[in-house]
């Protein structure tokens, strides 16, 4: 399937919406319109960290999503990137969607100099976990939260 990785633009709202939506959905996670919202306003803000991708089909429609942005790695002083979500529409799913994504940002993470590219999934998201298994090295780093 052909696919365009772009910028996230302001004419995406709608149909980026529902996406996202469906991420939340595919997670468990309750998320609100206003939420939303407030993500929608960090990917076009440009002093906000957060930054925006979204696979276009041939036919402009949104078939996937990636939001990423930089961190700081003071132990390797060095700046790394950090995907936070990334979401394939489901009827989009198995047409290496999620390859053009990750390869889009590796692209962008060596234009920026950063060393690394660096994501979480759930142990249980075992399709996902296939891509990423195929094309990075899972770290023995364990993931804490303190809820605030």
């Amino acid at each position: 399937m052909p696919v365009i990785i772009r910028p996230v633009a302001p004419d995406d709202r709608t149909e980026w919406e529902v996406l996202y939506q469906g991420y939340a959905d595919f997670y468990g996670v309750t998320q609100t319109p206003d939420m939303r919202a407030r993500v929608w306003g960090w990917l076009h803000d440009p002093d906000h960290g957060t930054e925006g991708l979204v696979a276009v089909g041939d036919d402009g429609t949104l078939l996937g999503l990636a939001h990423f942005r930089a961190f700081a790695r003071p132990l390797a002083a060095a700046t790394g990137g950090f995907l936070d979500d990334m979401f394939v529409n489901p009827d989009a799913r198995g047409a290496r969607i999620g390859d053009a994504l990750i390869d889009a940002l590796k692209a962008e993470a060596g234009n920026r100099g950063w060393s690394v590219l660096r994501w979480i999934t759930a142990e249980d998201n075992a399709r996902a976990r296939r891509l990423y298994d195929r094309i990075a090295t899972q770290t023995k780093w364990v993931t804490y939260d303190i809820p605030l």
